[in-house]
């Protein structure tokens, strides 16, 4: 039978730990974990984005903070008020939402972040970091699929895993995520020959490729475990729908486990940024307190 992987149920478990974590922190550094949110423009995606990760930081004891910048900002403008979080010591995570309007620099704004503050784990040091197996702040979709697949299994060493896609923000972090669990790692996308081999030689198969209900159950090894990534608004019958990077309807009966669009990883990713905002904060308080006491 088929275990149906509950994005829900373990975001919420990740949140009541969070939680825990905010309370501890408050009580021996006498204030809470600060986020701060960027939002420039009006994109209704975004909005929606961004109001939920307020929530969550509300509902953990986490202290937010949103700045609003209009769409027509300039990138000086960002950067000055990027450069005035990174010098406030009271905050301690910095998510510039995206996508950014289409005449800002996406690459130089993440670069002006301080790596420490970094809670999205978009810096190229904290990217080399993880490539390295370092301690870093990790991408928070990533970090989520990990923790679903360690719900699933006690022990992913050794197993075969296939990534479907390669950006930057999934793919390849997913691929350092699962080769220090010690899993053999292969990362396919466009220009890979014969895919549907490849994967289904997987006993894990994460779909990070953002091409709606692609991953058929030809391409599932009988009892692997599918981690969908994907969500992608479809016309259906005349309605919207959100499916995924998977065929669920196909691919389920093939699986031992699986993620469901929506309520699979979605909620893992907002959970996530979470931890790492209380990680960033303790590694900021911490290492101000060394300074300190020299």
């Amino acid at each position: 039978m088929t275990v149906l992987i509950n994005g829900k149920l373990i975001s919420q478990q990740v949140i009541d730990k969070t939680a825990e974590e905010v309370t501890a922190f408050d009580e021996r550094f006498g204030l809470a974990p600060g986020l701060a949110v960027v939002l420039v423009g009006e994109d209704p995606a975004s909005q929606v984005y961004v109001r939920n990760k307020v929530k969550r930081a509300e509902e953990v004891g986490i202290r937010s903070l949103e700045y609003k910048l209009p769409a027509d900002s300039s990138q000086a403008m960002l950067n000055d008020l990027i450069q005035t979080l990174n010098a406030d010591p009271s905050v301690h995570g910095i998510l510039v939402q995206l996508p950014l309007p289409n005449h800002l620099n996406e690459e130089e704004v993440l670069l002006d972040i301080d790596p420490a503050k970094d809670v999205d784990g978009f810096h190229p040091l904290n990217v080399g970091a993880l490539a390295c197996g370092e301690a870093s702040l990790v991408p928070c979709t990533p970090m989520g699929c990990m923790i679903m697949l360690e719900h699933v299994h006690q022990d992913l060493s050794g197993k075969r895993a296939v990534v479907i896609g390669r950006s930057n923000i999934v793919g390849k972090p997913m691929a350092a995520l699962l080769l220090q669990a010690n899993c053999t790692v292969t990362i396919v996308h466009s220009r890979t020959k014969d895919i549907e081999s490849i994967c289904s030689q997987a006993d894990i198969v994460v779909a990070a490729i953002g091409r709606p209900e692609m991953v058929k159950a030809s391409w599932i090894k009988p009892g692997a475990t599918v981690i969908d990534v994907g969500i992608n608004a479809i016309e259906r019958d005349g309605k919207r729908k959100l499916v995924g990077d998977v065929d669920f309807a196909d691919v389920e009966p093939v699986t031992s486990a699986i993620t469901p669009v929506p309520g699979g990883v979605g909620p893992m990713t907002i959970a996530c940024l979470m931890k790492n905002t209380v990680q960033a904060a303790l590694d900021q308080e911490l290492k101000r307190q060394a300074f300190l006491a020299q």
